[in-house]
């Protein structure tokens, strides 16, 4: 009789559990997770891709010797520095190493873009078969970079989401599953204001 009259309360706690436990998210941070990861891991490439079209559109940018160096400075640089920073697992769950290489990267994008402007009063260039075809890549990867990048900040944001609603928050807190850092616009501003380009200079 004591068994038998047991039996409903065990069952309601049992079911009690099972109830907390999916509704934990404790899966959902894991799916959340890899999934970020796997949409980080695509920017890295695609990132990895236009770095490694730089030196061959340096290259042949430097046949005009007329181009302006100030200009095919700034983009050697800018990969050099670009490159230089090492990714890790650990980038995506701090704030300021992301936030330094995303500005790493908004820099060199920015050197190609003035490079590819300022290109444009160089009727060799233009002309040039080997430099359009560069060209061409690179505006293809920074199509991809966009698309790569907005996938990324998705899976960021449903993950995020998770992380700071209740009641999966107190499992994020429990297994420090912190908030992820999303792409930011670095200096909105001046990315907005087109370059400055003086056709005059030789």
């Amino acid at each position: 009789m004591r068994l038998s009259s047991f039996r409903p309360w065990a069952w309601l706690v049992a079911g009690m559990a099972a109830a907390l436990l999916s509704g934990c998210g404790y899966n959902d941070f894991q799916r959340l997770d890899e999934q970020t990861k796997a949409a980080w891991s695509e920017v890295l490439n695609q990132y990895q891709r236009r770095a490694d079209l730089v030196p061959n559109i340096v290259a042949t940018v430097k046949g005009e010797t007329a181009f302006e160096q100030e200009t095919l400075t700034k983009v050697i640089e800018a990969r050099a520095k670009a490159t230089s920073i090492q990714v890790t697992p650990e980038t995506l769950n701090n704030p300021e190493a992301f936030s330094k290489f995303q500005a790493a990267q908004g820099e060199l994008g920015s050197a190609l873009s003035r490079l590819l402007v300022v290109s444009e009063q160089y009727p060799n260039l233009k002309a040039n078969q080997g430099f359009s075809d560069l060209r061409v890549q690179l505006e293809g990867t920074e199509n991809r970079i966009t698309v790569a990048r907005n996938r990324y900040i998705q899976a960021v944001q449903e993950y995020n989401v998770l992380a700071r609603s209740f009641p999966s928050n107190l499992t994020a807190m429990v297994f420090s599953y912190a908030p992820k850092p999303a792409f930011a616009v670095q200096n909105e501003a001046a990315i907005s204001a087109p370059p400055v380009v003086d056709f005059n200079k030789k």
